[in-house]
């Protein structure tokens, strides 16, 4: 069974709310939309570029990554989605990261961040102009955060330290 056959409803009915909640706060499209929740979670998660999204609990879990975010952070679906977020920052990076997300969550979203991410691997790279925004229902409760981004570049061991 494929990742669309097994996971069909959540890809449909979350990327939805990813689409949803990144035009509210930022009133831009990340895809045009084509009126077809299941097409348009298609595009999105076939898209060039990076979404990932993560829950509200206190370990930030992630719960989402498109198949760009799956290659770029080297994991497979399952073992993505059961991921907290910190780990997808050097250790080193986590307290600057923690911070910035306490800004997203107070302002409703952030544009053009970057930082320094490690994939499973440990290969590192810098994203660049990402933008950052809160997920919530359809009854304005907090789901989480998600995050896109465009630009991205490997960095050298040697850079990294």
């Amino acid at each position: 069974m494929n990742l669309w056959q097994s996971q069909r409803e959540w890809l449909v009915s979350h990327g939805t709310t990813l689409l949803e909640t990144h035009h509210l706060r930022t009133g831009r499209h990340l895809i045009d939309p084509s009126g077809d929740a299941e097409a348009d979670a298609h595009r999105l998660f076939d898209a060039p570029f990076v979404v990932v999204s993560a829950g509200a609990d206190d370990d930030q879990v992630l719960n989402y990554g498109n198949a760009t975010a799956l290659q770029l952070w080297e994991m497979d679906w399952d073992t993505f989605v059961t991921t907290p977020s910190r780990q997808t920052a050097e250790p080193v990076h986590r307290d600057e990261r923690a911070e910035f997300l306490r800004q997203v969550r107070e302002k409703g979203f952030i544009d053009d961040y970057s930082g320094i991410r490690i994939s499973s691997s440990g290969n590192r790279f810098l994203i660049a102009r990402a933008t950052v925004w809160n997920v919530t229902d359809n009854l304005g409760r907090h789901l989480g955060q998600a995050a896109t981004f465009f630009s991205w570049d490997p960095i050298a061991q040697e850079e990294a330290n």
